[in-house]
């Protein structure tokens, strides 16, 4: 019932990623599909899915197996295994596809260099064979890659029965926010017409929240531009006083807006501001004075 990419980036900075890219004609695919961990790979369970392939798999694979090993090992166990399907990438950018003779047409799958693309109940072979091509095609982190991937197979037609849900998870180690675990990126729709267009659109909102370090540019706040961040935070709602250049006052006002908004990641203690905080802002700011 889903089509899906599993991936990694190895040059990935500043460590390797590895990551799911996932679609349906069902609620909430991301809960049951896609399990990536850093350092071991990722694997995408489905059809009639057998959810214990996720956790189990992703064990074996940190415990030194090979994708093709692990597929192997997870479906020879499984008495049902003519109805599941699997994509599997490991630790080295192998990767194994299954596809069980019981699954409904059109079913199959198709390895690349460091990917695996699967699918079921989809309007044709095109489908995985678009997301193919699109990933080895575009460029840009791993993220990008997927969802492009993904958008190439629904625009091909994606599941036979329609569309529902989809979910996007990449690991890297520590990619977490702060630090603390590897879900670098973690976004799902549940249940939308247009569930790829809309992922596509969170992950957007997620580039701005959590951006990549290579990604931020900040700009120095010379007299000009610390008269039109006061401007701009008071149509905010946020008090930046009355005096001139980067004082105390316009420092608060602007660490203040930040926290509000969430992008502590794009902060800076210096009298420097982050080129896509000043975009928000100026954005917000324009908004709230056409509401006016």
């Amino acid at each position: 019932m889903t089509f899906s990419i599993a991936a990694w980036d190895p040059n990935a900075d500043p460590s390797p990623e590895w990551g799911i890219a996932v679609a349906s004609k069902f609620l909430a695919v991301g809960s049951a599909v896609p399990w990536v961990r850093a350092g071991a790979g990722a694997v995408a369970t489905q059809a009639l899915a057998n959810l214990s392939y996720g956790p189990d798999g992703l064990d074996a694979l940190e415990s030194g197996g090979t994708a093709k090993d692990v597929v192997r090992a997870l479906t020879d166990a499984d008495t049902d295994r003519e109805q599941r399907q699997l994509g599997i990438v490991d630790a080295a950018g192998g990767a194994a596809t299954f596809t069980g003779g019981e699954c409904f047409e059109w079913a199959g799958g198709i390895t690349g260099d460091g990917y695996c693309c699967q699918g079921n109940i989809l309007t044709g072979p095109d489908v995985i064979e678009a997301m193919a091509e699109a990933f080895e095609n575009e460029r840009g982190e791993l993220a990008v890659r997927l969802l492009a991937a993904l958008a190439a197979g629904d625009e091909a037609g994606g599941d036979m029965r329609g569309r529902q849900s989809a979910a996007l998870y990449v690991a890297r180690d520590e990619g977490g926010y702060g630090g603390g675990v590897d879900r670098a990126v973690d976004l799902r729709v549940e249940d939308h017409r247009r569930p790829v267009s809309e992922l596509s659109r969170l992950f957007d909102m997620h580039r701005l929240y959590f951006p990549r370090a290579e990604d931020l540019e900040f700009l120095d706040i010379d007299d000009e531009l610390a008269s039109e961040l006061r401007a701009l935070l008071s149509d905010t709602g946020h008090d930046a006083g009355t005096g001139e250049g980067f004082d105390e006052g316009l420092k608060a006002a602007l660490f203040a807006f930040s926290g509000t908004e969430n992008l502590e990641e794009r902060w800076s203690d210096d009298a420097r501001i982050e080129r896509e905080m000043l975009e928000h802002l100026r954005s917000l700011a324009g908004g709230r004075r056409s509401l006016d």
